[in-house]
């Protein structure tokens, strides 16, 4: 092969310099939003396929079918503007990309089935690296751990395996922390750091601007997205009730309900969709997005099926809402107002647990940081805080007509509310 002269320095910031030289086992970088900590493992991965005709490499999320848009999307755009297209071969059945000249692959799967992974065999040279993206979304350590067991052999002098993870930390209970960044506990063999937006010079003034007005309205979000450190899991509103999970809604049988939640600027609009089943919900598509006008949410709320049911919106909002049915969503209507009937929305919504989709990962992110408020003696209070809570308000709003409705169709007044929260235990 012709020598290839790459230069990444205008790409990938000096703090990453070190996950190209390390040979540890593994590297765990927790990162903040806009950090590009992804992209840098992208480099990389392409930065010893061309030193090291040895290495191959399998790329792994928990869902095999999140792949194609992160991962493969992202190594496509660097392999791109390095000026190498030409050198790889791209294919989406079987997800895979090939360097064409050594037939080293980077193989593409997810951890529905890990037993799948571990038959895997390269062609030409070794599979001895792995990226685990969106660590944080990895369910079961022993089946973690089945998969770096299958990577091994005897590799040519110098060889060496590698596994690296990247992921936001939205939980501190997560046994990533355990088995690499606590010192009485991980693993031997460990490089991991912490990255954030500073780690990326190439965001622009806006995306900085919020994130440091995150750090103003929801400091418990704030700590993952914008400092990158550990989530806080002391006092969760709906813990132990939501989980990320892979299903078809087609294979679901329920009641369907769409809700939305407005913002421009700084809040997002969040728009869901979820069927209710007895006690499950679960959520399986919808948007979020900030400084969306009218004209495209209503295209996005179109596109998504928002005129197929009612979807339930924000009160609060009622120029917004008329103007999205002038625009032909005669579907949307607004949420009933009262008298603690936030609060007596989210204690209802405590009766059902949460089964989340990999598309609508926004939710999860924050139920994650979803907290009570404290008092000034530090305990927790019947309150939650206000902050970044907009998927939640969303999917409160699609709630409406099963919490809310009385037996004569009209939003129930306060005393029939509070009867029907304390009919259900809460």
């Amino acid at each position: 092969m012709a020598t290839i002269n790459i230069n990444f320095h205008q790409s990938v910031d000096q703090s990453y310099y070190q996950l190209f030289a390390s040979h540890e086992s593994f590297i765990a970088i927790k990162g903040a939003r806009g950090s590009g900590k992804s992209w840098a493992q992208a480099y990389n991965v392409i930065y010893e396929m061309l030193r090291l005709p040895y290495v191959n490499w399998l790329v792994i999320r928990q869902y095999q079918n999140t792949n194609k848009e992160s991962t493969y999307n992202t190594l496509k755009k660097v392999i791109t503007q390095l000026g190498l297209y030409d050198l790889f071969k791209f294919t989406v059945s079987p997800l895979e990309i090939t360097m064409k000249s050594t037939g080293q692959k980077i193989y593409f799967r997810g951890m529905d089935d890990p037993l799948k992974i571990t038959s895997i065999s390269a062609e030409n040279g070794y599979l001895c690296r792995a990226w685990w993206e969106e660590a944080y979304e990895l369910k079961s350590r022993e089946d973690f751990q089945t998969v770096v067991e299958s990577l091994r052999g005897q590799l040519p002098d110098g060889g060496y395996y590698q596994h690296i993870l990247t992921f936001n930390p939205w939980s501190e209970r997560h046994w990533l922390k355990e088995e690499f960044f606590d010192e009485e506990t991980k693993r031997n063999g460990v490089l991991n750091f912490t990255t954030t937006y500073k780690n990326n010079s190439h965001l622009d003034q806006q995306f900085i601007d919020n994130m440091m007005e995150l750090k103003e309205r929801n400091p418990n979000r704030a700590r993952v997205a914008v400092d990158g450190e550990w989530g806080i899991a002391e006092g969760l509103v709906f813990e132990d009730l939501f989980e990320l999970e892979n299903f078809d809604s087609r294979e679901i049988q329920g009641r369907q309900i769409m809700g939305l939640d407005f913002g421009f600027t700084h809040d997002p609009t969040a728009f869901v969709k979820a069927i209710v089943k007895g006690n499950d919900i679960y959520v399986y598509d919808g948007f979020y997005e900030q400084g969306l006008l009218n004209d495209p949410m209503a295209r996005k709320l179109a596109q998504s099926g928002a005129m197929k049911g009612k979807v339930y919106a924000d009160s609060a909002e009622p120029r917004t809402i008329a103007e999205l049915q002038s625009r032909g969503l005669r579907t949307i209507v607004p949420v009933g107002k009262g008298k603690d009937s936030n609060q007596q929305r989210m204690e209802f919504m405590k009766n059902y647990h949460y089964h989340i989709h990999p598309n609508v990962s926004f939710l999860l992110e924050e139920m994650e940081t979803f907290t009570y408020k404290k008092d000034k003696f530090g305990k927790m209070t019947n309150a939650v805080e206000d902050g970044d809570d907009h998927a939640i308000q969303a999917l409160g709003y699609a709630l409406e007509p099963i919490i809310f409705t009385n037996k004569e169709g009209s939003y129930m007044n306060y005393q029939e509310r509070l009867k029907a929260v304390k009919d259900i235990g809460l």
